[in-house]
């Protein structure tokens, strides 16, 4: 579905990503984990086309199209949902006519008929039923005065209406308390399926307790140092970051570690954990 190669970019004429590759299969969840200033933030901006963010060098192909050459309103119709960390508010725009806007414009840009009012609402009386959320979020503007769990929930909500072949989660755990942590994470676990992959973005393992990804990879200094499963992300909160500074890879290059985090031999010494064998 998602094939990144050796990607490079810049903001404000900062390097930022130096060399990221990875490839996400239909119905995968991959989690984007890495410190603060590692670029995690930036990969999902640049998939979904935000301006500021300049692609230097590199591809990235989606279901075998150039995502690169897409404008950002066509990217979101071939399938590509961003879910902010800080989501913005519209004062004076209700979810409902927000959400068909998008959808419909979504579904002209398709080739595809528009919904009528009354098979939107249909349609997201369904989705509310799926999240177990109120008729009352169609009326309220968007994020309009919503605490931070309110927007992450009402953004997965937008994520169920508009479908998106790929939803890219950009720290949605940030600011939350655990029972809105574990709301949001029912949300994404209840939309999950073989035709829908994520990215994780997030700097903590807490909300990979939730939702389980298939892939872990670890960030740092703008490329991807280490690929593992679940256990990775269990690994890092035990031993943090300090020991990515030993392995960073080559630019341009990749490191695939066997080991899904630090040896058994390394753990006493995170600082020394970069010695791993290299794929």
């Amino acid at each position: 579905m998602l094939k990144i190669d050796n990607l490079h970019a810049a903001v404000a004429g900062k390097d930022i990503l130096k060399g990221l590759s990875l490839e996400v299969k239909p119905g995968q969840v991959h989690a984007i984990m890495g410190p603060n200033g590692a670029g995690k933030s930036t990969l999902g901006n640049i998939l979904a086309g935000r301006e500021g963010y300049e692609v230097t060098e590199g591809s990235v192909q989606f279901e075998g199209a150039d995502l690169l050459a897409l404008e950002p309103e066509e990217r979101a119709a071939a399938g590509v949902f961003l879910a902010f960390q800080y989501p913005v508010e519209i004062p004076g725009v209700n979810n409902t006519y927000f959400l068909r806007a998008a959808l419909n414009a979504q579904r002209k840009a398709r080739g595809e008929s528009e919904l009528d009012s009354m098979q939107f609402l249909k349609l997201v009386r369904e989705k509310l039923a799926v999240l177990h959320l109120k008729d009352e979020l169609l009326h309220r503007g968007v994020n309009e005065g919503f605490s931070g769990g309110e927007k992450k929930r009402n953004e997965i909500f937008q994520l169920a209406v508009l479908e998106p072949k790929l939803a890219i989660l950009d720290e949605t755990d940030s600011g939350l308390d655990i029972d809105a942590l574990k709301a949001v994470a029912e949300g994404v676990n209840a939309l999950r399926s073989a035709g829908r992959s994520f990215l994780v973005i997030t700097h903590y393992q807490r909300l990979l307790d939730y939702i389980k990804p298939d892939v872990v990879h670890v960030l740092a200094d703008g490329r991807i140092v280490q690929t593992g499963g679940p256990e990775l992300a269990l690994e890092l909160e035990a031993h943090g970051y300090a020991w990515l500074k030993d392995r960073v890879a080559p630019e341009g290059e990749e490191a695939r570690l066997r080991t899904t985090g630090p040896r058994a031999d390394e753990r006493t010494s995170p600082a020394s954990a970069g010695r791993g064998s290299i794929l």
